[in-house]
This record gives C-alpha cells, sequence and structure tokens, in this order.
C-alpha cells in the first residue's frame, strides 16, 4: 500500500497524474466545487463552463484542459480525440472516488482537516515571498561559489532584540577592538582569544577556516566576501551579535568530485564481532584491488550498496558538504581519475573510494533550484520577508490608526518588562502587580488598532498578543517592548492575511490545495475500499485467486545446493563439510562450559543452573542448533561420575529447558580443561551459514552457500542449468569457482496462494477499484459536454 505521504504530496504521479490546475478569466456559468470552497474558508471567483456532470456536480472545462495539458502535453498523441478521450475517462474516474468520499463524510472530521491545514501552509510558501529579490540573492550565492574564504573573527554578542543602549554599548566595544587590530597593531589571533564572544575563540584564535557561500549568516558572507585579504572588515550585526572579520586568504572553490565506491554495511553500534568481520572483509577487498582485480566485478559480487553496486559502485557527483565528512576529504584528495583510495569508515559502514571525475561547479541554471530552496531557509530570507511585507502592506492597504495604537501602547507598564503583563478586558489595563496602566472607558478595547483591506483589527485581539508573547526584558522600556511586539503583531496579521486569500489572488495556488485536499480523501477512501480490504478480505483474496489460478503459474524451477569459492581447493572442502551435514559452531560461540559444585552431579544443587537455563533459551530460539555434551573428568573422581554429570545436564536441558532431546547428546568424558574441572557443551548447526563463517574465517570472501529452490533469474550460474537432469555440475564464472548440486528439477505449475500472494493481493486491488468505480458511475451518471471536449481536439 502506498503511503499517504507520496499520494498526497504526488497526486499526480499515484491519481492517474492529475494535477493543480491554472485557469483564466473564468465565466459565471459554473462554479467552484463547494468542498474547496469551504475549504479554503473565501469566497472564490466562478469556475466556467463544464466538461461534464457527475450526476449533480459540474467539473470545469477549464480545471480539466489545465490537466490534460500538464501530463500530456508532450505526448506524440496530445490534442487527438483518443488521448483526450481517455484521459477525460481516467479524470473521471478520480472525481467520481473524491464525490464518494465526500459522500462519507470524509472531509468533514478534524483529522482531515488538521492534515489539509499543515499542507497548505506548505504550499503557501512560495506565495509569500518576493520572487525578484530571490532571483537576485540565488545569483549573488551562485558568483561566490566559485570561491571559498578562508578567515577570522572577533564576536561581541548582543541580542537581536536588544534595547538601543545594549546595541550601542556592544557596537563601541567591537569599534574599539577593531582599532586594536587595525590602527593600534595588534595580532588579530591574540585579541581573539583574549576578547572574543564566540566560546571556541580560546582555542582557535577566531580562526573558521575555508568556506563559501550558503555556510555562514548572510551579512556574515556578505562582509567576508567584500573584505580584501589581509584586511579587517567594519563592524557587522548578525543575529548573534557585533562582529570583526579578518580575511586570511581566497581560493578557487573545490568544485564538485564524481566517485564509486564499494562499501561494506556496519554500523556503529553493531557488535564487534560483526564489526570486525567488517573491517576485514573491506581490507581483504582493498588488497584485491590492489592487486589488479576487476573493480566492477568486485563491487557486484561484494558492494553491500545496492543502489550502486549495479553500476560500478557510481554515485552522484557531489561538492563541499554534502555528503559524510570523512568520505568527503578521502573523495577531495584523490587526483586522478582512477585513483583508489585505502578503506574509509562513515557511520554507515566501510568504503573504498575510486575517483571517477572531478567537475567544476555545476552551471548557473543546474543550480539554481537547490540554490533558490537554501536562500528561502538562510538568513537571506530576512531580506526577502521584508520585501514581501513592504509590498503586501501596500497591496493589502493596510491603514494604522494612530490614536488606538497609543492608547493600546499606554497599556506597557513595568509588568511587562518583568513578563508578567495581563490583560484586563473589563478596563483595557494590567491587573497585575506592576504599575497600573491608564484607564479608558468600558470598550476601547474593540477599537479598531489598524485595518488589512476591508477587516479590523482590535486593540483586544493585539493585547491578548502581548499577554502570550511577552517575555522578561529587564532593561528595556515598556514603550520599547511595546514596539516590539507591536512590530511583530502586524508583521503576523499581513501574513495571515495574504495566505487566507492566496485562493482569491492566485488561481495555481486554489487548484493545487484542491490537488491536496482531494489526495487526503482518496488515500483514506482508497484504504478503506481497496489496499486495506484486499489484505484483511482473505476470503474474497482466496475465492479470487483461485478464479484466476491461470495468472499464477510457476516457470521452470530446481532445488539445489549452490556453492561459490574463490578457489577449487575452498570449493572441495565446502563440499565435504557440506556433505556431513552436522557442522561445528567456529570461536567462542562454538562451546560453553557448565560449572558444577565438586562432587556433585545434580544441576539443580550446584551453580550450573544459570548456564543450563542460557544454553537452553539459545537451542531453543536457534532450531538449527543441536550440543553434545561431555563430562570432564577431575582428579580422584571416577569416567562414571563426569558421565553421570553429562547425563544430568542433558536431562535439564530436555526436562527443564524444553529442549527437543534428539538435538542433544553425550561424548565420552575426558580430561578436565581447567584447573576446576567442568561439564562442557559444544554446539553444532545444521545451518549452511555456518560452514560459510567457518571457511571465511581467514578470508571473508572464501565462499558462498545456498541452499534453495532456483527460478529462471535468481542466478544466473544455475540459469544455465534449469533444464538439466539432477546431478552434480561445476564450472567458473568471473574468477569464481562454482559447484551446483542438482537434486530435483520442478516442472512449471500452479502456485499456492502463499506463493503468489504479492501479485494475487496486488490485483485482487486493482478488481475490487474496478468494481468500485462501476458502482460510482451506476450512482453518478456521467454526461460529458461534447462541445468542450471538441475545443481540446487541436489534431
Amino acid at each position: 500500500m502506498p503511503s499517504r505521504l507520496s499520494l498526497v504530496g504526488a497526486t499526480a504521479a499515484t491519481l492517474l497524474q492529475l494535477a493543480a490546475c491554472q485557469t483564466s478569466k473564468p465565466t459565471p456559468t459554473a462554479t467552484v466545487p463547494a468542498g474547496l470552497a469551504q475549504t479554503v474558508g473565501v469566497a472564490l471567483p466562478p469556475a466556467g463552463p463544464t466538461i461534464e456532470t457527475l450526476g449533480a456536480t459540474a467539473v470545469p472545462a477549464r480545471e480539466f484542459a489545465y490537466v490534460y495539458k500538464k501530463n500530456n502535453g508532450t505526448a506524440a498523441d496530445y490534442g487527438t480525440r483518443a488521448s483526450v478521450t481517455e484521459y477525460l475517462n481516467l479524470y473521471t474516474n478520480f472525481r467520481l472516488k473524491v464525490l464518494d468520499a465526500e459522500k462519507h463524510g470524509l472531509d468533514t472530521t478534524q483529522a482531515f482537516r488538521r492534515e489539509l491545514e499543515g499542507y497548505r501552509q506548505q504550499l503557501a510558501q512560495p506565495y509569500l515571498t518576493e520572487k525578484g529579490v530571490t532571483d537576485q540573492l540565488v545569483r549573488e550565492a551562485y558568483a561566490r561559489m566559485g570561491q571559498e574564504v578562508n578567515a577570522s573573527h572577533i564576536l561581541i554578542r548582543v541580542a537581536p532584540d536588544a534595547t538601543p543602549a545594549d546595541t550601542l554599548a556592544a557596537y563601541q566595544k567591537i569599534v574599539a577592538l577593531r582599532q586594536r587590530v587595525t590602527s593600534g597593531g595588534e595580532d588579530f589571533s591574540t585579541v581573539a582569544r583574549t576578547t572574543s564572544e564566540d566560546p571556541s575563540a580560546k582555542e582557535n584564535g577566531g580562526k573558521l577556516g575555508y568556506f563559501t557561500a550558503m555556510q555562514m549568516v548572510y551579512p556574515f558572507e556578505s562582509a567576508a566576501y567584500r573584505t580584501p585579504v589581509g584586511q579587517v572588515s567594519v563592524p557587522i550585526r548578525t543575529r548573534f551579535g557585533y562582529h570583526i572579520i579578518k580575511v586570511n586568504d581566497r581560493r578557487p572553490a573545490q568544485g564538485e568530485v564524481k566517485v564509486a565506491h564499494l562499501m561494506v554495511r556496519v554500523t556503529p553500534q553493531a557488535p564487534t564481532t560483526d564489526s570486525a568481520a567488517a573491517h576485514k572483509k573491506i581490507n581483504e577487498l582493498y588488497a584485491r584491488l590492489q592487486k589488479g582485480e576487476n573493480w566492477n566485478k568486485l563491487v557486484s559480487q561484494f558492494s553491500e550498496d545496492a543502489g550502486s553496486a549495479p553500476n560500478g559502485g557510481e554515485l552522484p557527483a557531489f561538492g563541499t558538504g554534502r555528503m559524510i565528512p570523512s568520505f568527503e576529504e578521502v573523495a577531495f584528495k584523490l587526483q586522478k581519475p582512477g585513483d583508489i583510495a585505502p578503506p574509509v569508515q562513515t557511520p554507515y559502514g566501510w568504503h573504498i573510494i575510486k575517483l571517477v571525475e572531478k567537475q567544476p561547479i555545476p552551471s548557473f541554471e543546474t543550480l539554481k533550484p537547490t540554490l533558490t530552496s537554501k536562500v528561502g531557509k538562510d538568513s537571506r530570507s530576512e531580506l526577502n520577508r521584508a520585501a514581501f511585507l513592504k509590498r503586501i502592506r501596500q497591496e493589502n492597504q493596510f491603514r494604522e490608526i494612530p490614536a488606538s495604537k497609543q492608547l493600546a501602547f499606554a497599556q506597557g507598564d513595568t509588568a511587562l518588562l518583568k513578563g508578567h503583563y495581563k490583560y484586563d478586558a473589563a478596563r483595557l489595563a494590567p491587573t497585575s502587580s506592576g504599575k497600573a496602566g491608564k484607564a479608558v472607558k468600558t470598550g476601547s478595547d474593540k477599537l479598531a488598532l489598524f485595518t488589512i483591506m476591508t477587516q479590523a483589527y482590535p486593540v483586544s485581539d493585539f493585547l491578548a498578543y502581548v499577554q502570550q508573547n511577552q517575555r522578561p526584558r529587564p532593561t528595556a522600556t515598556p514603550e520599547f517592548a511595546m514596539q516590539q511586539l507591536y512590530d511583530q503583531y502586524v508583521d503576523q496579521k499581513l501574513t495571515d492575511y495574504e495566505r487566507d486569500h492566496l485562493p482569491v489572488k492566485y488561481e495555481d495556488y486554489r487548484m493545487l490545495v484542491q490537488e491536496y485536499r482531494d489526495g487526503i480523501l482518496l488515500f483514506q477512501l482508497m484504504d478503506q475500499k481497496v489496499w486495506s480490504k484486499a489484505i484483511e478480505d482473505t476470503a474474497g483474496l482466496r475465492k479470487f485467486f483461485l478464479a484466476n489460478q491461470a495468472n499464477y503459474q510457476f516457470g521452470q524451477r530446481v532445488q539445489g545446493t549452490l556453492i561459490s569459492a574463490a578457489s577449487p581447493k575452498v570449493l572441495a572442502r565446502a563440499q565435504r563439510e557440506l556433505a556431513a551435514g552436522r557442522y561445528p559452531v567456529a570461536g567462542k560461540a562454538g562451546s560453553a562450559l557448565v560449572h558444577f559444585s565438586l562432587g556433585t552431579a545434580t544441576p539443580a544443587k550446584s551453580n550450573g543452573v544459570p548456564a543450563l537455563d542460557a544454553i537452553a533459551q539459545r537451542l531453543n530460539q536457534d532450531t538449527t542448533l543441536s550440543a553434545t555434551i561431555a563430562g570432564h573428568v577431575r582428579r580422584g573422581e571416577s569416567a562414571a561420575l563426569a558421565r553421570q554429570r553429562a547425563a544430568a545436564a542433558l536431562d535439564y536441558l530436555a526436562q527443564t529447558g524444553g529442549v527437543v532431546r534428539t538435538r542433544l547428546s553425550l561424548a565420552a568424558a575426558s580430561s578436565p580443561t581447567t584447573a576446576t574441572g567442568d561439564t562442557k557443551v559444544s554446539f553444532f548447526s545444521s545451518s549452511p551459514a555456518t560452514v560459510e563463517a567457518h571457511l571465511n574465517q581467514q578470508n571473508p570472501l572464501a565462499v558462498q552457500i545456498q541452499q534453495r529452490t532456483f527460478q529462471k533469474g535468481d542466478n544466473k550460474v544455475v540459469d544455465e542449468y534449469l533444464t538439466q537432469p539432477a546431478g552434480t555440475y561445476r564450472t567458473q564464472q568471473d574468477g569464481r569457482y562454482y559447484l551446483l548440486d542438482l537434486k530435483r528439477s520442478l516442472p512449471p505449475g500452479p502456485k499456492r496462494l502463499a506463493d503468489a500472494r504479492g501479485q494475487a493481493t496486488s490485483d485482487y486491488q486493482n478488481y475490487l477499484e474496478k468494481q468500485w468505480i462501476e458502482q460510482l458511475r451506476a450512482e453518478y451518471p456521467v454526461k460529458v459536454n461534447e462541445e468542450e471536449v471538441t475545443k481540446l481536439i487541436t489534431k
């Protein structure tokens, strides 16, 4: 089942590629869908003539025309009657499903409204900006990306909303420091260590290293790029405070690099044994590359990055700051195409990196989308926002009422400076312990503070905002605090008004909101009617599967074992160990010791019970394991007592531990391996993975074993033997040695539901959807306006 985000966020792709629509000036012959008008909460213009009606619901012709052009405009058959008719049929099915969702009230739930509002906020962002300013900032950023600047700085902190007195004090301090490092001749790094309020300065002397555009806050970046090498900038204000910047060096930007990698996955949280195995494997692969083995062959066989392995491990080109630092550092140090670096570790595992090519900075057109996005999130956006607010003040006819503003500001007092202001609607005055505000007539709080278009914003709303957003400002004055809160309030209300009226001002935005609205509704109903139903309706799925059995058939198959080895010798050894069918578990995991009290053969009366419980738990969790128990003969005791201890351990594992007895066996008593003597439990496995682990101890690439049923396409070696009789076959491919032990051939035949559940479930979903659409077409008769359809025929 698709995710909600993929369906809602890309309705065009997942729902017949139906996209948002932009129409020209409508004629008042049809209305915008009522559901959308209710969603956006403002009166919308009429939508124009209809292309069809679904029951009593009209579908705007201009809406369909835009969607059709957007999704078919580049097709060879665009504008033909067949193309228009086919797409109208798809679009009709889409609109019918939305109608059904509305009929079920899915557009009235609180969850729906909350989710759609979240999307509306996101969709509005591109409209709450100044495109011209953005374009200018994007071009400036691209120009700066051609250089990297090495700089140092000294910081004197001051809050963005500091009082004029605090701001002046910080400014005077930074000016004095600048005089010390310019006119006074003092060393910049020494002054930075002793005076800078950047904590790192004490260690680095204010040095920031090399950086490029979009990596520092915008005012700082601009000052660094404008200041000549060896000189110190004038004081620069950022949200952190005042800076002076010394430019130490400039160099051309590194551009981008394209590399390929061979990866062995292991996370920092992995067990030590797994980490060691991964490190050993990557070192072995690097050694083989150093000896001249083919890169693409090793990547194809052993890289654990599934996305890049089929393409020789190649990754998209990247520049500074776009990859894990350890990976990036190694990649940029490679000089010539084909150079291979030693293994490097990242949080994702180990990598061997090969340089494919070094590239200059991409063209402006290539980087423009990325830079535009970054500019919107960068401190540059403050310039953009200021220009935006200036424009909408004019467009939306913002009008301030001075008398009301004076009245509101008069309510500011010492309580506000402490963060304790309380708005009293009855008196329009604070009721805190601070100095009381000026009393006025009851009802004055309803006076308009300002208007946006014809909408008035009362004094009371602003004072409620003050109470909610106040914070202690011990060094400020009440007038200063009120002015800052007022500016914030006005900016917020201007933005809110613009956002709320975007559907009226911008047709494309309105249709984009409709797309998301319909997508959310459709996701919920498709889940109920199709996706979840196909999974939960097991009886219906089985009935559908049996009725369509001919569609679910196996091709030619074989059962057998495939061994892939690095050499004929290793291949022969793997074959011998597999023939045994019971393989000792290697390393520390291969055995466990059970310590009994001296002279005791009963586990319940000894200190061996915790160890036996742990052994039982391991055996019960891994059913491929079995165990052999041997008692060690202590000095001065008989072998019979040692065997008795082993038998007692076996009985405990079977009776108390719940381990099946056939998986337990006794071995002959032997001499003790420790001074205290013990009972030893040795583990064996029936899993070929144990043979792999055993043979791969010295060389992690020595052998790979698969025991399974193979179909055509599962393995290229097995594919060559699908029609051969049972038997053993040997071959060599790409430097590897293979042994295929074919047990039996399985002819084509019907699959069970368990074998084809994924495909059958998908087919059943399509079947349910088709039935649903037929029901909707009966419930909402479709009547097409052929006159409007004909207007779209251009070929």
